[in-house]
C-alpha cells in the first residue's frame, strides 16, 4: 500500500519541543518534494515547510522560522519535522504530503494544490 504515515504529534506545554515524523511506505521519496501543512477548525491548510529530497532545498512559512527544522533520513525513507519553542499558535493537525514535481515554495505557498501523497494527520496541542 503506498502511503505517508505521521506519528510524534501529542500535547506539550508553550516552549517545549516535538518531533513529527512522515514515514513513506510502498514507495521511495527519491526525488520527491516533501511538505508539512497545519489546519485548525475554520482556518485554510497552511504551508509551514517544504523539503527537496533531491538536493535539500528547504522552505519555512515565516511563522516557524528559527523554531522549526525539516529534515529527511534516506535510509528510513522519513521526514522530520523539529519542532522547538513551541506557541499556543502551532496548536493544529501536522499533515504531511508527497509532491513528484515543483519547488519547495511552489509546494509549501500552494496547499490547495493536489499532492500525491497525504498522510492522515497528526494532532499538536500545545497548552499549559
Amino acid at each position: 500500500q503506498l502511503q505517508l504515515v505521521e506519528s510524534g504529534g501529542g500535547l506539550v506545554q508553550p516552549g517545549g519541543s516535538l518531533r513529527l515524523s512522515c514515514a513513506a511506505s510502498g514507495f521511495t521519496l527519491d526525488y520527491y518534494t516533501v511538505g508539512w501543512f497545519r489546519q485548525t477548525p475554520g482556518k485554510e491548510r497552511e504551508g509551514v515547510s517544504c523539503i527537496s529530497w533531491s538536493d535539500g532545498t528547504t522552505y519555512y512559512a515565516d511563522s516557524v522560522k528559527g523554531r522549526f527544522t525539516i529534515s529527511f533520513d534516506n535510509a528510513k525513507n522519513t521526514v522530520y519535522l523539529q519542532m522547538n519553542s513551541l506557541e499556543f499558535e502551532d496548536t493544529a493537525v501536522y499533515s504531511c504530503a508527497a509532491e513528484g514535481i515543483g519547488t519547495v515554495q511552489a509546494m509549501c505557498t500552494n496547499p490547495g494544490r493536489v499532492m500525491d501523497y497525504w498522510g492522515q494527520g497528526t494532532q499538536v496541542t500545545v497548552s499549559s
